[in-house]
């Protein structure tokens, strides 16, 4: 929850030290006396940092003040940058076309700069398919996808299948190595 601002009379500090838009730092001064000047230019006496010692203030409009904030708050919002974890569901006879479709969209993710999370549907049986088959399978996306990437989680059974998640990664890009030649093999 956001700080109320206190305004003119609303103060509580004793001593202020006080900055006035055109003539800079006035230093520290009585809230009575910084109050007076305020008033006697027609402004507001607005307490900027409150757990300064002592308290900061401005004399400057209110509205002004208001929309000087908004307008930063505004701009500090445009500026971020939220990072989703988007998810894709393919399963093993998924055709050629629609993997390419799905490497298109999860590629334009990447470059958006979200992640990736692909899940390698496994309905009934398939589940207990060999896990370097299960494997293949997923390597045949990973290596249509056209944006750079790396790996933030591997492989993983879950409980409806096997799960990568994938995030974009700086640099240039490189061919896709496949799972099967990244993980050592236990014979």
């Amino acid at each position: 929850m956001k700080e109320r601002i206190r305004i003119n009379r609303e103060i509580r500090a004793t001593e202020l030290r006080v900055v006035d838009e055109k003539e800079g730092n006035l230093g520290v001064l009585p809230t009575a006396e910084a109050l007076r000047r305020a008033q006697e230019k027609g402004l507001d006496l607005i307490e900027i940092s409150p757990n300064a010692t002592p308290p900061i203030a401005k004399i400057m409009d209110y509205g002004r003040f208001q929309y000087v904030t908004q307008k930063k708050e505004r701009d500090a919002r445009a500026k971020a940058h939220v990072t989703e974890t988007k998810t894709l569901q393919i399963k093993i006879g998924t055709s050629e076309r629609d993997l390419d479709l799905k490497a298109k969209k999860s590629s334009e993710w990447l470059r958006e700069g979200h992640r990736v999370k692909l899940n390698l549907f496994l309905p009934g049986r398939t589940k207990y398919m060999e896990q370097k088959f299960l494997e293949e399978r997923m390597d045949r996306i990973l290596r249509l996808i056209s944006e750079e990437y790396k790996v933030s989680e591997p492989p993983q059974k879950s409980l409806k299948g096997l799960t990568i998640v994938i995030e974009r990664s700086r640099g240039k890009r490189k061919e896709a190595e496949p799972m099967a030649e990244k993980q050592p093999t236990s014979s």
